[in-house]
């Protein structure tokens, strides 16, 4: 018999609880609710959801939610969501100490969307208002401190998918 956890469906999927980065803990002990798996979202809501998750420090479960995006969007889109999935997943490993790993992966994350990003391939200024040049400029430089030894708290170097809004106008005199 096997003594492995499955899901529903008959697949291998530990039920120990998980904290916000994904890491196992010990059965019992209170955990980080998982992100439901093969859930289609609308690409506005992937970068809203990603983005709160990503705000509360938990990209672990930012990264599941782009995964979804990958496997259930249009091929087109893969490159874009595959790219955001591996920027979140390279965070997860930074905060969890892994600099090799987490490095790694913030550079093909980068790398991945700056090929997007030049290949025009998507509508709009930045891919579903996505800051493509803002996330591989993040990338690469979070990337370069994480290979330096710097500690990485997952909530504080949140990206910001989207740009920023424009400086406001001065209200006049």
């Amino acid at each position: 018999m096997d003594a492995r956890d499955r899901d529903v469906e008959g697949r291998a999927r530990s039920a120990r609880p998980r904290d916000g980065l994904g890491r196992p803990l010990p059965h019992g002990a209170p955990g980080v609710e998982r992100q439901p798996e093969g859930v289609v979202r609308s690409p506005g809501e992937t970068v809203r959801e990603a983005q709160r998750l990503l705000d509360a420090g938990m990209p672990f479960h930012a990264h599941e939610v782009f995964e979804d995006a990958w496997k259930s969007g249009p091929e087109a889109e893969a490159p874009l969501w595959r790219g955001l999935a591996q920027l979140a997943v390279g965070l997860t490993h930074a905060a969890r100490g892994n600099a090799v790993g987490g490095a790694r992966l913030l550079l093909r994350g980068a790398t991945g969307i700056e090929e997007v990003r030049r290949g025009g391939t998507l509508e709009g200024s930045g891919a579903y208002g996505i800051d493509l040049a803002g996330l591989v400029g993040w990338a690469r430089e979070l990337a370069a401190r994480v290979e330096a030894g710097e500690p990485i708290d997952a909530a504080g170097e949140a990206p910001c998918l989207s740009p920023p809004p424009g400086p406001e106008a001065e209200p006049p005199a």
